[in-house]
């Protein structure tokens, strides 16, 4: 028999006697070891990315966690952790035959603490979820994402999210109130701050938030919640250059109330449309969405605003929910009509917003010099430079990825805005940290996981992980 069916054979036992002792953790019905299910639970939300699993295993509380770590560690085995799998950077790939830890089955919704404005949540619960019982609630939860039916909390947290709202809540690091996490050495910790001036010592929980599951696994988070603004106004201007868009962006993002600025290609918002099957407002290559919310209507003041700007149609000023629902479809349509052309190579990026006009010129020009065929369709949240560029019909990304994120930096960007490092930018890290910001965040890394085994392909540069 050749030398690799004796490995092989090795390895299956190996693989039985985990999933054996995983099983009496969770039960059998949580614990697979299921080739195709392997395959694909292997493959990131983009489709571009592939690695390989050993064993998916889904706890169902912190206690359970706490027990698969500590046999995984104990055998050897590197995990990585897996919410909804929505992430852009392959954060959730694994690269080492790794045991999946998916949150899944952490999907207690606590009661809304009306009073307090905060609701306790596990980490496997959807956005969409939690935005539901804040409605019931007569609340509203802060951060939305167009993948809200699937992104869950715990990703969210430890990718520190953004989303279609951050110019007036901020991203998830806002958000979070306190923390359950279980930390590599299997220890539980859960620090919950039930008061709003609490200084006793390190502030623990934004330790985890975007820490993308290399310190622990978070399993619960206390979220805080805000009312619900009484009058929403939403608006959609075209622009002919993206120079006139960012001009308005600076005069309507200082408007009181406003709740949302996003910048949408032209091309994108056709696809969109047609996807949808019912016209929004196309013809020019840029448009700017803004929406404001408060207690009282403020389409006023928005229309006024816009006349300033001077865009280059009509702009569309809406107060009624059909109307608005609508332009919000065709935002939220943007990342699957994107896909419809193969996987797409993804940036996300923040620019100053005095740099954002140069850095899309250049990073259009780049596209087309090195990936003629290639497609680029920009959109993201404006109001704070971030912006995604998506690069249709590029099969070959080493072609434009190390390019293109060099010209982030040369622009004075940030190469990771909402999406995290993952395991795709951590060969790049250097563009956007020192080596000393670098070496200090893995030396935090080595106290809490001096085994390496958590999350292991995530964040850090190859060169750390060599032999010296």
């Amino acid at each position: 028999m050749p030398p690799d069916c004796h490995t092989r054979s090795a390895y299956d036992r190996g693989v039985d006697s985990l999933r054996a002792a995983l099983a009496e953790v969770v039960g059998e019905r949580f614990v697979t070891v299921d080739a195709d299910v392997l395959a694909a639970r292997a493959t990131d939300h983009t489709g571009r990315y592939r690695g390989r699993a050993s064993a998916l295993v889904r706890p169902a509380d912190a206690a359970e966690v706490s027990a698969v770590l500590g046999i995984c560690r104990r055998a050897g085995m590197k995990v990585t952790v897996q919410g909804g799998r929505t992430g852009l950077e392959a954060g959730t790939v694994p690269e080492h035959d790794d045991v999946l830890l998916s949150t899944e089955r952490l999907t207690a919704v606590g009661a809304v603490d009306r009073e307090n404005l905060r609701v306790t949540v596990g980490a496997g619960v959807t956005l969409a979820a939690v935005r539901r019982a804040a409605s019931d609630a007569g609340l509203l939860f802060g951060v939305d994402l167009a993948s809200r039916d699937s992104a869950t909390i715990g990703g969210m947290v430890s990718t520190n999210a953004g989303g279609l709202h951050t110019v007036r809540y901020g991203h998830m690091s806002a958000q979070v109130l306190g923390l359950e996490v279980v930390l590599p050495d299997g220890a539980i910790v859960r620090r919950r701050m039930r008061v709003g001036a609490e200084n006793c010592g390190y502030d623990l929980p934004a330790l985890w938030v975007g820490s993308e599951g290399t310190l622990g696994v978070v399993t619960a988070v206390d979220l805080a919640l805000h009312p619900v603004p009484e009058f929403r106004v939403t608006a959609l201007a075209g622009f002919a250059h993206l120079s006139g868009l960012i001009d308005a962006a600076h005069v309507v993002r200082r408007l009181g109330g406003v709740d949302a600025v996003e910048m949408l290609d032209g091309r994108g918002l056709d696809l969109a449309s047609a996807r949808l099957g019912f016209a929004v407002p196309t013809g020019l290559p840029w448009y700017l969405l803004v929406e404001l919310a408060g207690c009282r209507d403020l389409t006023g003041e928005l229309a006024d605003a816009l006349e300033r700007c001077d865009p280059d149609d009509e702009p569309a000023v809406g107060i009624d929910p059909a109307g608005r629902a609508r332009v919000w479809a065709a935002r939220d349509a943007f990342a699957d009509v994107v896909a419809l052309f193969g996987p797409p190579l993804k940036f996300d990026a923040a620019l100053p917003l005095d740099a954002l006009a140069a850095f899309v010129a250049d990073a259009v020009a780049l596209v087309a010099s090195r990936a003629p065929d290639a497609v680029p369709i920009l959109f993201g949240h404006v109001a704070d430079g971030n912006v995604h560029l998506n690069v249709l019909r590029c099969p070959d990304e080493s072609v434009l990825y190390r390019p293109v994120t060099e010209l982030i930096r040369d622009h004075g960007g940030n190469i990771a805005s909402e999406h995290g490092v993952g395991a795709h930018k951590r060969n790049y890290l250097d563009l956007a940290l020192s080596g000393e910001d670098i070496g200090a965040m893995w030396t935090i890394k080595r106290a809490f996981d001096p085994d390496d085994y958590l999350n292991p392909a995530v964040m850090f540069p190859d060169w750390l992980r060599r032999p010296r």
